[in-house]
């Protein structure tokens, strides 16, 4: 077991993807009716860490981006956010980047994301493997990079070589049905991966679906911090959240917006989640800073660029009537 005062270390380090998300323009167009789109760096990790950065902490992904156009647009964009990218490696032949091409609208909101040939599940156990992990607070990764090989093994040896640094490990659930052979080999590895994190952050249906049945999902989430983890969240949407740890459960709300699109809710509340912990903030507040980051980022056009600054969510906190739920 990681000790979790180590989240105010520096610098997180983050495993997965990062690609280039296409927005029909202007907002509420639908992809069939658009001609024109508006780009933004894209990618559950890079969220992530673009969230992470914009709350004011450090972060770098651990990642590959294809050798092209795309995967250096990739690069200016993580340049931009102040992302470390030391161990964004390219690879060259037919990896591709991935690509969203995505709605800013509520209702019917159509997201087609592209993964054939997906660079970063070319990740290798080498390319980990050339990480000094002493350097970061936390090693974070999304379910998402788990979906393929070589990533799925170079991130569990990222896994240990992080536990043996003494890192907390926190575990995005992010599961995505259309990147993973079956729905069975997908609940092994999350399960597996799930009993080795010390901080797992998932949805109800993400952990019902881990359990096997939707409605087992807070069953399994309980049984994590039994088997060993330290800290559970089990999202349920518009009705808030139930945070567990081995000493309590803390129901909290969400924060009601002027919503744009569904997208980026997660990878806001997470970003900020663990910038706000890296700070010091208790816990319970750090799941509120969090809530209010994913309602200010769908209030929002994009993701990462609309992921708020410490200084936006502090103004948040302090003018909305608080959260419901």
């Amino acid at each position: 077991m990681a000790d979790l005062a180590r989240l105010r270390d520096g610098a997180f380090l983050v495993i997965g993807r990062a690609g280039m998300d296409l927005y029909a323009d202007p907002p509420g167009t639908s992809i069939e009716a658009a001609t024109r789109f508006t780009t933004a760096l894209g990618g559950s990790s890079a969220n992530i860490a673009a969230a992470i950065t914009r709350a004011g902490a450090g972060a770098s992904l651990l990642t590959r981006v294809s050798d092209d156009a795309i995967g250096r647009f990739v690069l200016a964009q993580l340049d931009g956010f102040g992302i470390g990218r030391t161990h964004v490696l390219p690879i060259a032949g037919e990896a591709r980047n991935s690509l969203a091409v995505v709605e800013t609208r509520l209702e019917n909101c159509q997201s087609v994301i592209y993964r054939n040939g997906a660079a970063d599940f070319a990740m290798t156990v080498a390319d980990v493997e050339g990480v000094d992990y002493s350097r970061f607070a936390a090693l974070i990764t999304t379910g998402t990079v788990l979906a393929a090989e070589p990533s799925r093994s170079a991130t569990f040896r990222a896994f240990d070589l992080a536990r043996a640094a003494g890192l907390p490990l926190i575990f995005d659930v992010d599961y995505r049905p259309y990147s993973w052979p079956s729905a069975k080999v997908a609940s092994e590895v999350y399960s597996r991966a799930a009993a080795l994190c010390d901080v797992i952050v998932g949805n109800d249906v993400e952990f019902g679906f881990m359990a096997g049945h939707h409605d087992h999902g807070l069953e399994k989430a309980r049984s994590l911090i039994g088997d060993g983890a330290q800290i559970v969240i089990y999202k349920m949407g518009e009705k808030g959240a139930i945070t567990l740890t081995p000493e309590a459960e803390i129901a909290t709300g969400i924060y009601r917006t002027a919503a744009l699109k569904p997208t980026g809710a997660g990878d806001a509340f997470l970003g900020n989640l663990v910038a706000s912990l890296s700070r010091g903030v208790p816990l319970r507040e750090a799941v509120l800073h969090g809530s209010a980051a994913a309602a200010i980022v769908v209030s929002r056009v994009a993701c990462a660029p609309a992921m708020p600054t410490g200084e936006e969510l502090a103004r948040f906190l302090a003018y909305h009537s608080g959260p419901t739920g």
